[in-house]
Order: structure tokens, then sequence, then C-alpha cells
């Protein structure tokens, strides 16, 4: 069975998003900087990354990251399914999204995407659904990509974690075109 991973663009100074964040601008003033190194991938490191998580088995996101990108018109990928945690209802608008899964269950949304994948990974998005799976002892790996900026201000990856340290294993560092590092961790349980 393949893994859980969080594939998350940072600033160096934690931020995942640029102040201002609203369904309509959901990456937040100048966020979109965290993700230049995607929109064309340029060079082979990128493109093997890129390529990395477009061929995972399903895809598990939070409300805050599906809704504001459109629900990706309801295909991530390669028509794989779509996993929604939200506590609201699901939006007349993703109903004929027939990829898409809502659910308020965080453990069942990580089993069934899990299943579903297969033997590949389960493409993880969202800092909520990251902090509570991390928390929940749900989450397998971190890819972060480490973007060459300081922000200062905006969402940080990582806040709510509660107390308690947790080790990460290094499983890889990529030194990708225009400056982005691409680190993987396992996360030791």
């Amino acid at each position: 069975m393949g893994a859980t991973v969080l594939y998350m663009s940072m600033s160096v100074d934690g931020f995942i998003t640029g102040p201002n964040v609203a369904d309509e601008n959901g990456l937040g003033d100048g966020g979109m900087r965290l993700h230049e190194w995607v929109f064309p991938p340029e060079g082979p490191v990128n493109t093997q990354i890129v390529g990395e998580f477009m061929s995972t088995g399903a895809v598990l996101a939070g409300r805050g990251t599906f809704e504001p990108a459109n629900g990706w018109h309801g295909d991530h990928h390669d028509g794989v399914p779509i996993w929604v945690i939200s506590r609201r209802e699901r939006p007349q608008w993703t109903r004929d999204m027939d990829a898409v899964q809502y659910t308020d269950d965080l453990e069942t949304a990580f089993r069934d995407a899990k299943a579903a994948a297969g033997d590949k990974n389960v493409l993880v998005h969202g800092a909520s659904t990251a902090q509570r799976a991390i928390v929940a002892g749900l989450l397998d790996e971190l890819e972060i990509h480490l973007v060459p900026v300081l922000f200062g201000v905006g969402r940080l990856l990582f806040e709510h974690l509660g107390v308690g340290q947790r080790q990460l294993e290094r499983v890889r560092v990529l030194e990708g075109e225009g400056g982005v590092t691409h680190l993987r961790y396992r996360i030791l349980r």
C-alpha cells in the first residue's frame, strides 16, 4: 500500500500563503510565488517532482484548499478520486464532480483514499488537513518544496500541532531549478 504524503510549497519562514487569504484569493497576496516552480516545471528535478505528485492514486484535501481551486474542475489528475475534508455541506457546484467525495471524518477519508490508491501514494493538500492528520498519526510523509522567499505573514504550515516533538527521518533532498529545494521526510511513530 502506498503512503499518505503531504506535498506543500512553503516559504523559508514557514508560510504556505501570503496575507489576505479569501475564497477568491486562495493563496493570499503574493502567494503564487510559492508555486512558480510548478507552472510549468522547468528542468529535470522540478519535472520529476511534479511527475511524482501527478502520479498519485488519490487526493485528500481540505475544503479551504479544494474550493478556492475550483475543485480542480473535478479532476486533480488522471481522474483519481478526491476526498474533501469539510464540516460544511457539499456545495451545489460540486454535485456533478463524480470523483469528489465530501466527508467530515478524517480517519475514514484517509483509510478510503489509501484503499483507492492501492500501491500508489495519496497526495495530501491543505495545512489544516495536514496538521490534523499529523496529530492523529495518519500522515506518513512530508514533501516540502522550500521556496527562497520570506513572507513574514500569511498562513503557517505547522502552527497547530499541539505540544510534543515529532521525529522525522530525512528521505531525500533535491536541489530544484529556480532555487526551490525539495525536502522529503518520513514521520516516525
